[in-house]
C-alpha cells in the first residue's frame, strides 16, 4: 500500500507540461464543459473525465482533437520556442534504387564538383546527392551560421572556409 509520502506516479506529458492540465486549460480557454468538448472532439464523454484525472493517456490524434475542439494546435517547438517546420518532401529526389536520401543529412541538388564524396574516385556524378562527413557537414553549418549572423558574430573571426581545408 503506497504511503502518502511517496511520490505521486508520474502522469502522462507532453514535454514538462501534464496532458491532463493541458487539456484542462483548453477547456477553460474554450469555455467548454467536458461533454461540450467530447462532442467537438467526437470522443466519448468518459474519455475527457479519464484523460483530465490524469488516468488515461490519449494518442496523438485524440489529443490533437481535444485541443482541436478549443481552438489550439500541437506544435514542436525548439528549447528556445521557435516552431519546427516538417521537411519538405520532393517528390523527384530518390537515389539510383528509388529511395529516399538520409533526412539526417542535407541534400545536395545539382552538386558542383568537390561537393560529392565520390568525386575523388572519378565517378560519374548523380544528380544529387548528400555530405556524408559528419566534420565537414559541422563545417559548413558553422560557416554558413557566421555568414547569416553577421552582427551576432562580428566580434568572432569567421570560421575557416572548407574548400581551404580539402
Amino acid at each position: 500500500m503506497p504511503s502518502a509520502l511517496d511520490p505521486p506516479p508520474p502522469q502522462p506529458s507532453v514535454g514538462q507540461y501534464p496532458v491532463a492540465g493541458l487539456v484542462r486549460r483548453a477547456r477553460r480557454i474554450a469555455g467548454l464543459g467536458q461533454r461540450q468538448m467530447a462532442r467537438f472532439a467526437r470522443v466519448a464523454p468518459s474519455t475527457v473525465g479519464k484523460v483530465e484525472a490524469g488516468r488515461m493517456t490519449p494518442s496523438i490524434a485524440v489529443l490533437e482533437r481535444l485541443l482541436g475542439a478549443a481552438g489550439l494546435f500541437l506544435a514542436v517547438v525548439d528549447q528556445d520556442g521557435r516552431v519546427i517546420q516538417p521537411m519538405r518532401d520532393w517528390d523527384e529526389t530518390f537515389d539510383g534504387a528509388g529511395r529516399r536520401y538520409p533526412s539526417h543529412l542535407s541534400t545536395i541538388l545539382d552538386p558542383e564538383p568537390g561537393e560529392w564524396w565520390a568525386d575523388i574516385y572519378g565517378l560519374a556524378r548523380p544528380p544529387e546527392t548528400f555530405h556524408r562527413s559528419p566534420v565537414l557537414r559541422e563545417m559548413r553549418r558553422r560557416r554558413s551560421q557566421w555568414e547569416v549572423r553577421v552582427a551576432k558574430h562580428r566580434h568572432l573571426p569567421p570560421p575557416p572556409d572548407m574548400r581551404d581545408q580539402y
